[in-house]
């Protein structure tokens, strides 16, 4: 538990200096895009080939991933059945804020520092993007605009710089295939890079907002904050129980549903023209609300 907390110290650190860097450095405006694009297409790039290359894959999937999705699609339910008379739109974006989970941003720094494997968010940052996105958006797109684009919602995850990043480091441990240090080395330091760079844009981040302003998001916004940071780490844990995973295994799927919404969330609401104040305020305060709840599972699980 002292690991785990002393690494939980670390990320405030850095988040905490990206706060100042924000507030008095004055930076330009656009200098959290442009670290987080870069994140994006390089720095988390090659931190999870060289994790996903030298994982245990068979150890990613199974149990763990059973539980990451089961828990998700509760907290879809849930969030879908308690707004039932709103719009499709803050149905669908409500219900992803409630358990779509940001396994890149926050997912890859807790992975690393907490629970010391930054490829133990893989399994679920493909069951995201390669089939949760595609859902997402495509029942988006049939709510805006009445038309269903299944062929560019499958297709959009092969531009994706993380998927072809996973894909190329899985094929790489599978095949066995090592590349050499003049290679190898570049990827390494590259992606040493992608905690500090995304925690201090993230820090950046919560500067200046002001969230649940009065109007009618402000209960969706309340509700899928509590689904994501309490709901849904409360299922992974009971169904981890319930299958019977080592106290490990459970401790682990248990903080990484306590992660905060995806910060993507954000773009797909723009895309389809609504939930943009639901959506803000609920990755906002999810991801707030994440370090109390994990602190809690780790003073009750993390031994």
């Amino acid at each position: 538990m002292i690991d785990a907390l002393t690494g939980f110290a670390l990320l405030a650190a850095i988040v905490l200096s990206g706060w100042a860097l924000r507030r008095w450095g004055k930076l330009p405006g656009d200098t959290e895009a442009v670290l987080g694009r870069v994140t994006y297409l390089a720095l988390a790039p090659c931190l999870l080939f060289e994790g996903t290359a030298d994982a245990e894959l068979r150890r990613l999937a199974g149990g763990p991933l059973l539980v990451s999705a089961m828990a998700a699609v509760v907290c879809f339910a849930v969030f879908a059945v308690l707004f039932v008379r709103r719009d499709r739109g803050t149905r669908i974006l409500g219900a992803l804020a409630g358990g779509y989970t940001n396994a890149n941003y926050i997912g890859i720094p807790i992975a690393t520092h907490i629970l010391g494997d930054a490829s133990l968010v893989v399994p679920i940052m493909l069951l995201q993007l390669l089939i949760l996105t595609p859902m997402a958006l495509t029942l988006l797109d049939a709510t805006t605009s009445g038309a269903v684009s299944w062929r560019s919602a499958v297709l959009a995850p092969a531009g994706n710089p993380l998927i072809i990043a996973v894909a190329a480091g899985a094929l790489v441990n599978i095949t066995g295939v090592r590349l050499p240090q003049v290679l190898a080395a570049p990827v390494t330091t590259i992606g040493q890079a992608a905690v500090p760079v995304v925690l201090i844009a993230f820090g950046m981040s919560l500067s200046g907002r002001r969230v649940l302003a009065p109007g009618p998001d402000r209960l969706p916004a309340a509700v899928a904050v509590l689904l994501k940071t309490a709901g849904m780490p409360l299922v992974a844990f009971l169904l981890a129980w319930a299958l019977g995973l080592p106290r490990d295994t459970t401790y682990t799927v248990t903080i990484l549903a306590a992660l905060p919404a995806a910060q993507n969330l954000y773009l797909y609401a723009q895309r389809a023209g609504t939930g943009l104040v639901l959506i803000r305020d609920a990755i906002f305060l999810s991801t707030l609300c994440c370090v109390p709840a994990m602190l809690t599972i780790t003073a009750l699980l993390g031994g």
